[in-house]
């Protein structure tokens, strides 16, 4: 493993759009994340700016029905009071973009457009739209369930990445000095318990629509079967909206992912191969979402990360919500995290940490 860098590690939180907190729905509140951020040595803000099909910014594509909403309720742009403040105060703003989940909102306007052929289906030819509230149906319940029950769409199906690059373009209109662009939930959804990979003739996996399988079966020249090469296909294809997504932002402007940090464990399971959008360039760098009680399995996790390919631009993503009522335990997560010396540290998430306001303020960086 090389030796880690010397140089302080950026830090950041993840804010949320509808946590408990509602940031952006307040100037006064969003004035308090800035003036808070500036002055606990923050960097960089991951501000939730779509999910679920809805938007914080204009747009003519996603529903951004809550931006317009902020915006006549009070007196200016949400987005503008947050680019300002935060560029006035050498911060960097990164819209935090949920891509390929549109959590239980079965009514978003990509669907109404698409059609429901872009949601998911499993292998025994059921969409995530038929599942009873959102997660597995019986008798599959039983011994199935859906790590993140919801809707979830397949890159695989034409019209949904366009219809990302359009909300995209949308976000880049709005906010045209925005800093990056944060993609979450850029992968297939997992069912638990976990299979690695589709040769396995047990469990639940995704991307099995008509359209899936015959992409499929024209760019291979092969039938469908399940294996290494359907695994491969459906893996590109999340690999596809990353660089696509990428390709519509402006120069300067950041690509990151929110990614699962066991990185075999990504490939195999859930079609997420962000190692190789490191290596490609396709990313700027990936936050891996190590949310864990085991300080023992933390400091495993990390240390891979940083050996690993493309560790150098792997930020540590820490969950601290865990602790709110043992903040030492998030500050020793902190110092283990920074031991590897990562290019950022993010925590989550703000909303959680700004209702402990003692365990905010209370946290170290550096060992001054």
């Amino acid at each position: 493993m090389s030796e880690p860098s010397s140089a302080e590690p950026r830090r950041a939180l993840w804010v949320l759009a509808e946590g408990s907190h509602r940031t952006l729905e307040d100037p006064a509140r969003l004035d308090a994340l800035l003036e808070g951020a500036q002055r606990l040595g923050y960097t960089d803000l991951l501000v939730q700016l779509y999910r679920a099909g809805r938007s914080w910014f204009p747009s003519t594509h996603a529903d951004d029905t809550p931006y317009r909403r902020i915006e006549a309720e009070h007196d200016g742009s949400p987005l503008r009071r947050l680019l300002d403040g935060a560029h006035a105060r050498g911060l960097r703003v990164h819209a935090w973009f949920n891509a390929l989940s549109l959590a239980r909102n079965d009514k978003a306007p990509l669907l109404r457009t698409v059609g429901r052929k872009a949601v998911h289906v499993d292998r025994e030819g059921r969409s995530l739209l038929d599942y009873p509230k959102h997660d597995v149906p019986v008798p599959d319940r039983f011994h199935i369930r859906l790590g993140t029950p919801g809707v979830w769409l397949d890159p695989a199906v034409p019209g949904v990445t366009e219809y990302l690059e359009q909300t995209v373009d949308d976000l880049v209109r709005a906010l045209p000095d925005l800093d990056g662009l944060h993609l979450d939930y850029i992968r297939h959804p997992l069912a638990l318990p976990l299979i690695p990979g589709s040769r396995f003739d047990v469990g639940l996996d995704f991307g099995y629509s008509q359209i899936s399988r015959k992409r499929f079966e024209e760019e291979s020249g092969k039938g469908f079967r399940r294996g290494d090469e359907w695994d491969a296909f459906r893996r590109d294809q999340v690999s596809e909206v990353v660089r696509r997504l990428g390709a519509r932002l402006p120069e300067g402007c950041e690509l990151s992912a929110a990614v699962l940090p066991w990185a075999d464990r990504a490939y195999l399971v859930s079609m997420q191969d962000w190692r190789r959008w490191l290596e490609e360039g396709w990313v700027d760098f990936v936050v891996a979402m190590a949310y864990t009680r085991d300080d023992r399995l933390l400091r495993y996790v990390a240390q891979s990360l940083r050996g690993g390919i493309g560790g150098e631009r792997v930020w540590m993503g820490l969950g601290a919500w865990l602790f709110l009522a043992r903040p030492q335990r998030i500050q020793a997560q902190l110092d283990l995290a920074r031991a590897v010396a990562p290019a950022g540290i993010v925590l989550f998430s703000y909303d959680a940490l700004v209702d402990a306001p003692d365990v905010l303020e209370g946290l170290r960086w550096t060992d001054e």
